[in-house]
């Protein structure tokens, strides 16, 4: 999911709150220490049926869609931010990740129209490999204490197909990004696999800081793109 990524002053903490041991280390070490905490991307982890015959199986014993249903957002889901920025000439890529995550899901009864969706972010624990730069986020990028919160909802129905149980399958949804108080309208790809059992959702939310109202800082000797992305890993459950 890759647009440089996301959060311009949360990577920037690195600058105030680290720069003093870049600046003792010199920015290839740590940029080499940044690379070793960087966060994989969203992926579906999911997998179809190793056969053809596995999956007619299945089909027969269980006619419904794999993805029918309403869903609630389980353990082991994350969401988070992924920033490039520059320091002294070196690249390094900032990821924050959190597990408190809440939401729902709602696909038809066919299992071919993925009908609502709404997530939940506790922007107040996202964390990163540096506490000083976590606090710099959350005080100065989203101001946490009066916006403690980010949500995403999916505002319109997108077509799902008829995808096989496990099956990974990309769509393009349209929905209301809400980030340190602001709304704005979004559009980007996620990719979704079910098996009945479990639901899977990864994808990346390209966005501008500005958009916003952040500011992607630019200090001298470290530089933060304007641009960058949240991700979102999620496992869902069927909703009691």
């Amino acid at each position: 999911m890759e647009n440089k990524s996301r959060i311009a002053l949360w990577g920037t903490g690195a600058l105030v709150l680290v720069g003093g041991a870049a600046a003792l280390a010199g920015p290839s070490i740590y940029a080499s220490q940044s690379a070793e905490s960087v966060a994989d991307a969203p992926s579906i982890t999911m997998s179809a049926p190793a056969t053809q015959e596995a999956s007619t199986s299945a089909t027969a014993e269980n006619t419904q869609s794999p993805l029918a249903g309403t869903w609630q957002v389980s353990e082991g889901s994350q969401a988070g931010y992924r920033v490039d920025e520059v320091l002294n000439g070196e690249n390094i890529t900032v990821t924050g990740r959190t597990s408190d995550v809440t939401g729902t899901i709602t696909v038809s009864e066919a299992g071919s129209t993925l009908e609502s969706a709404s997530f939940t972010v506790d922007v107040t624990t996202i964390a990163t490999d540096s506490e000083r730069r976590d606090n710099y986020f959350r005080q100065n990028t989203v101001k946490a204490d009066q916006n403690p919160t980010a949500t995403l909802n999916i505002t319109q129905p997108v077509e799902l197909g008829t995808p096989a149980a496990g099956e990974a399958i990309t769509v393009d949804v349209t929905g209301e990004l809400t980030l340190a108080g602001v709304t704005q309208t979004v559009t980007f790809p996620v990719q979704v696999a079910g098996d009945g059992n479990q639901l899977q959702i990864a994808a990346s939310v390209p966005l501008t800081f500005a958009d916003y109202g952040i500011e992607a800082p630019s200090l001298g000797f470290v530089s933060v793109e304007e641009t960058g992305a949240i991700e979102v890993q999620l496992t869902a459950v069927p909703a009691a």
